[in-house]
């Protein structure tokens, strides 16, 4: 197996091994399990403390035969008796599991999580006849993946693909930090958290009132994480595959589903517990953030968390791009590329890309108006008040609010030209 021409097993690979526990059921005509076509991958990388809760959590799943789920484990590099827990619980599993072992010198979180999903892809393809669940859910099989040292709920399964069966072709979900971790960690690190979440949501609303996407309505959220993700075989196929890379596979995944225009839900509903711990396994990652973020408590937020003004301008292009796409007017450059500082011959690429997504992550790309600046906590609590009042007059559809999906910056200003609720908020 190989995803986008690179090979899924290097060479310098010491150790494979796979073991396999069948689970309780078997085909009658054959003895063999059935081929599952929803399959759960989880990277694993010393669990020996977690994979246990990890494992039983997945296994308690409702809503769904045990026959028709399976579970890949991915362990690499496990040096902490992570391979003696997991083969201990195998037995009492009533769900079929592989396991799949590899030592690997160059081994990272997206060559884990892509080794993992692509074996759950493999496994799917085994099956010959649609079981019949999948009357009602998506027809062409299902992988989802979380986090060995994350908790799913009972009905984790069974929402997302019920989000699937409603029309998407990928499913977030949302994160929550494990209580008695969290409880743990600086009072700082959760007001800080507090104030980026309630301006994230303020922002989510407002780009869901001004450039609403029919396939992922208000309420929704913004997380893109490995711990909970759901994706039709066939769309994780068209996207290219989880990219295998060091940092951030997760968000990289998704913009790659966006690009391909796959009908990404992120559901508010489905909710994730995550370790709180500061001592993550991936260089990097979330562990790696807030341990960051104790020690420079000025560090900047997360990209998304731009200032007020220009997150209105984004949801505003973003609201026009698509209309002129739909109508057949994106390749009239001259609309759209000369206000948002795309050269000419670059706009004229654009326009001619397969996809919608494909031009607006290209648009996004080569605007300098559109290039992603984050704040620093500081400016939080001014932008929220700000946003605040925007939201509040698009929801009672007062005059100055009305033509906000209509905005557009001068292009010879290097700010955009808001009204003065905007301008409170400034840039950070």
């Amino acid at each position: 197996m190989c995803v986008q021409g690179r090979p899924t097993q290097a060479p310098e690979t010491p150790r494979v091994t796979e073991t396999e526990n069948p689970g309780r059921t078997r085909r009658p005509d054959s003895g063999s399990p059935p081929v599952p076509l929803c399959v759960v991958a989880v990277p694993v990388r010393n669990e020996v403390d977690r994979i246990g809760a990890c494992l039983h959590a997945l296994a308690a799943q409702v809503g769904i035969g045990a026959d028709e789920l399976g579970i890949v484990l991915f362990l690499n590099n496990c040096t902490d008796g992570t391979a003696e827990a997991v083969a201990a619980l195998l037995p009492g599993l009533p769900v079929q599991v592989r396991v799949i072992a590899r030592d690997f010198a160059g081994a990272q979180a997206g060559w884990a999580r892509r080794e993992a999903m692509e074996a759950a892809a493999a496994w799917i393809q085994e099956a010959a006849p649609r079981a019949a669940w999948l009357q009602e859910a998506p027809r062409d099989g299902v992988i989802l993946t979380t986090d060995a040292d994350s908790r799913v709920p009972p009905d984790w399964v069974a929402r997302n693909l019920a989000a699937l069966a409603e029309g998407a072709d990928a499913v977030a979900g949302r994160i929550a930090l494990d209580a008695a971790e969290a409880a743990r960690l600086p009072d700082a690190l959760h007001a800080r958290g507090r104030l980026e979440g309630a301006y994230e949501a303020l922002l989510i609303a407002l780009e869901s009132a001004i450039d609403p996407v029919a396939h992922d309505p208000w309420p929704r959220h913004a997380t893109r994480s490995g711990a909970s993700l759901a994706v039709r075989l066939s769309a994780y196929r068209a996207a290219g595959g989880m990219p295998a890379l060091p940092l951030g596979e997760d968000r990289a995944f998704v913009a790659s589903l966006l690009r391909a225009d796959a009908r990404v839900r992120h559901t508010p509903d489905i909710v994730v517990v995550t370790s709180g711990r500061l001592d993550g396994r991936a260089p990097g990652g979330a562990a790696d953030t807030m341990r960051a973020r104790c020690a420079v408590p000025e560090a900047p937020c997360d990209p998304r968390l731009e200032s007020l003004g220009r997150a209105l301008v984004r949801f505003a292009w973003g609201r026009r791009l698509r209309r002129l796409h739909a109508t057949g007017r994106l390749g009239r450059t001259g609309l759209w590329a000369p206000w948002l500082r795309v050269p000419r011959a670059e706009a004229r690429r654009i326009a001619g890309l397969s996809t919608l997504g494909a031009v607006l992550a290209a648009i996004e790309a080569a605007s300098p108006l559109l290039a992603a600046r984050p704040l620093r906590p500081r400016a939080l609590p001014r932008q929220i008040r700000a946003a605040r009042l925007v939201l509040a007059g698009l929801q009672r559809g007062a005059p100055a609010f009305r033509r906000l999906g209509a905005l557009r910056p001068n292009p010879a200003s290097p700010g955009p030209a808001l009204g003065r609720a905007s301008e409170e908020a400034g840039n950070a």
